[in-house]
């Protein structure tokens, strides 16, 4: 109980410091206000970071000897169109997770220590790749652009997997905040990865989005940067949203939720609901956890880590055999 009041009482400070600023910057331009967001993180440490589960983790991260690093592999034109392999040395028709960060759509780095350190330190060296990549930021790019630049990364990645010892066939989309939000879109819009050029892969894991009712956020008192984001356009919205572009049933699917959030789980409801309404493979998974730490600890708590793991093993049996029991 201790804990969660310390995380709700970080939460409202950074809330409370992000509202500031943004109000005190009310013509400000999108990038200005992302520049903003940024040097405010990086003044203030954890507190609005926190918020958006984006710590100042920067820096190199401890990753288990022996492993084979590609860095900065282009998958477009674009400085932020890059994605980094971790693969084991031996690697031969290995499953792939695709991770893909957050940082409210303006911020954030494949190579943060919170999305790649415990991740790669848990599953390559039991024989899986694991991808990191960027995509453009607001403003540069807007999210059917961001979710395009994730699409375009899988396409890609799938296209190259067999020269880093992985199997295109086996593929795990993953990512945290915004990331999760956009892994969503794409799963249930399924025409922005085939527009793309990609292959269906195994599932989706979300790691506590908070984001895939993007019409009842806009509606509802919002952060302002959301307005940078997503726009003031209501019949823009829909197009942004998980839930509303879900209309059938969609590859296997593990919303992960913050029971620390007021918002984030019944978001999370809402998606799996309906998707379990057209058949689909789809589970919820509340962790009593903050928003960063969902991220920061998945594949170095065993019981958080183990449940993740348990939806893996569903999607295919190589998964499962190189999770073992």
């Amino acid at each position: 109980m201790e804990r969660r009041l310390r995380n709700t009482r970080r939460a409202l400070a950074a809330a409370l410091c992000f509202l500031a600023l943004a109000a005190a910057m009310p013509h400000a331009a999108a990038g200005s206000l992302r520049d903003a967001l940024a040097q405010r993180m990086a003044q203030r440490g954890q507190g609005e970071a926190g918020l958006f589960g984006h710590e100042d983790d920067r820096g190199p991260a401890n990753l288990p000897a022996g492993i084979r690093i590609e860095r900065d592999v282009a998958f477009g034109p674009a400085p932020r169109q890059r994605f980094d392999v971790y693969a084991p040395p031996d690697a031969r028709g290995a499953p792939v997770i695709l991770l893909v960060h957050g940082g409210a759509w303006m911020i954030g780095d494949k190579t943060n220590r919170n999305v790649i350190e415990n991740k790669v330190a848990r599953w390559v060296p039991r024989g899986f790749l694991v991808i990191s990549t960027n995509y453009r930021m607001v403003p540069e790019a807007q999210v059917p652009q961001q979710a395009q630049d994730v699409a375009k990364a899988l396409a890609f990645a799938q296209q190259r997997a067999a020269s880093w010892g992985g199997d295109a066939r086996r593929f795990v989309l993953m990512g945290h905040s915004a990331g999760a939000h956009l892994v969503a879109l794409i799963t249930a819009d399924t025409r922005i990865a085939q527009e793309q050029g990609a292959q269906p892969w195994l599932g989706t894991v979300a790691l506590d989005s908070g984001a895939y009712d993007v019409p009842r956020i806009m509606q509802d008192q919002h952060y302002r940067f959301y307005d940078s984001v997503f726009g003031n356009d209501p019949s823009t919205w829909a197009a942004d949203s998980p839930l509303q572009q879900l209309d059938g049933r969609i590859l296997p699917f593990l919303a992960v939720c913050s029971s620390q959030r007021e918002e984030s789980c019944p978001q999370a409801e809402a998606f799996v609901a309906k998707a379990r309404s057209y058949g689909t493979d789809v589970r919820l998974l509340r962790v009593d956890k903050s928003h960063a730490e969902i991220n920061k600890t998945l594949g170095a708590d065993p019981a958080y880590t183990a449940q993740v793991e348990a939806f893996l093993r569903g999607l295919d049996p190589a998964v499962a055999r190189l999770l073992g029991r």
